[in-house]
């Protein structure tokens, strides 16, 4: 939460507005201060009583109710967009609220000679998984049982591992980033992935190698029927896989509402997923759309995925795997297609902007984890011609002050 000490900006973990709270000065950057609660002198109301390791990574909002995080989460939006973006929104927006309990299905977990969980925020040591209830019951026995001796990891070089799951948790599939390429460990570590209950799949790969992760036991992947995501006469046997180590929307509860309202603002004619990742919009679109739809992703272990995925629909999907950047430099005029734009936490680079803009598309929608970059690069697009249109907001990491938040664009007629 925001404070002052002697004019200073103040940024304090484990606060809530209104409090006075006791807090002590961790760090400064850019100016401001970086401080953690260690008193509560008068307390709010919305603090709960009782919180479970509140510093453990994804649990920085844990310890206040969570009808006032999405409140919290809302004026973070207005503040944002009328600070950044130079865009008022009339009233708070209204953040779709998630099931608190079991909602990851996707999480990178920190190995050390002792433990294997999140990073504890304070300290950034690891905190044991068990009773932060971000991963389902079953989930958290299968790290337990993975960390029951974490030192076969470590001493293989483990720096990492990426956990990621089914919609319903009935696959498991494991990535582990090795931080050399050591052969010698493949069995170790094949051995330890049979020997846990509840895993389907183990790959690994090194910090130092381009290489493809190589798959040591089961099937890396795990997959859902595209239906679970977006009901569609179209979408009969059609799958999407992904890999432990591909990018994919972490919360269960909320994709298919993501995906819903995505595709709800997509036009009949052509669309174009930018940032396809394994093509969560893509694949969907192409079940319900009568139009064609492009899909443009960059990285080698995602466009894999994507490939495969798209396969399932011939010509009615392309897939092109390069920089989205490098897509719009020759993909011709965009004029009567809807651009998915879905970038990395940074935002768009000028360059995507320019090219996007050049291209001209009937409609952008923005798709964002990161409220401050997606405000800045609204406000270019803006800018350039574009009419903001709307706004919808997921909490798709509660007890986190994160969201994620899809911005509806149409090109003015005189542009």
């Amino acid at each position: 939460m925001i404070g002052r000490y002697r004019g200073q900006i103040a940024l304090v973990g484990g606060a809530i507005p209104g409090e006075r709270v006791q807090a002590v000065v961790e760090g400064i950057r850019r100016g401001a201060l970086f401080a953690r609660t260690v008193r509560v002198l008068e307390r709010s109301p919305d603090r709960r009583s009782e919180v479970v390791r509140p510093s453990c990574g994804g649990r920085s909002f844990a310890h206040i109710v969570y009808s006032r995080q999405l409140q919290l989460k809302s004026a973070i939006i207005q503040d944002a967009f009328r600070r950044i973006g130079r865009i008022d929104l009339d009233v708070p927006p209204f953040v779709l609220p998630s099931p608190e309990i079991g909602y990851r299905m996707r999480a990178r977990l920190g190995v050390d000679k002792v433990k294997i969980g999140f990073i504890d925020e304070q300290s950034h040591s690891i905190c044991d998984v068990d009773g932060t209830g971000q991963l389902l019951p079953n989930t958290e026995r299968l790290v337990g049982a993975l960390a029951s001796d974490p030192t076969v990891l470590a001493d293989v070089g483990a720096r990492s591992v990426e956990l990621t799951e089914d919609l319903i948790g009935g696959q498991c599939a494991l990535h582990i980033s090795l931080e050399t390429d050591y052969d010698k460990s493949d069995g170790l570590l094949r051995e330890l992935a049979a020997s846990v209950p509840g895993v389907t799949g183990l790959s690994v790969s090194s910090e130092t190698s381009t290489s493809v992760p190589r798959c040591l036991f089961g099937t890396p992947h795990v997959w859902d029927k595209i239906e679970s995501f977006l009901s569609s006469n179209g979408a009969k046997h059609q799958v999407i896989r992904r890999h432990a180590a591909s990018f994919f929307q972490a919360n269960r509860h909320l994709v298919p509402r993501l995906v819903e309202a995505v595709a709800e603002l997509v036009g009949k004619e052509k669309s174009v997923d930018l940032y396809s990742g394994v093509g969560l919009f893509a694949v969907t679109l192409a079940c319900r759309s009568s139009g064609s739809v492009v899909a443009v992703e960059r990285d080698p272990i995602s466009s894999r995925d994507l490939l495969a995925n798209g396969a399932q629909f011939g010509s009615n999907l392309s897939v092109v795997c390069t920089a989205a950047e490098a897509y719009l430099k020759d993909c011709g005029s965009l004029r009567r297609a809807t651009v998915i734009v879905d970038p990395p936490r940074i935002g768009l680079s000028r360059e995507c902007v320019g090219r996007l803009v050049g291209r001209s598309p009937q409609r952008i929608v923005y798709v964002s984890c990161d409220v401050a970059t997606q405000a800045r690069d609204l406000r270019s697009l803006i800018n350039s011609g574009y009419l903001f249109r709307g706004l919808s907001v997921f909490d798709m990491f509660p007890n986190t002050p994160h969201i994620e938040a899809v911005a509806t664009l149409d090109r003015a007629r005189e542009a």
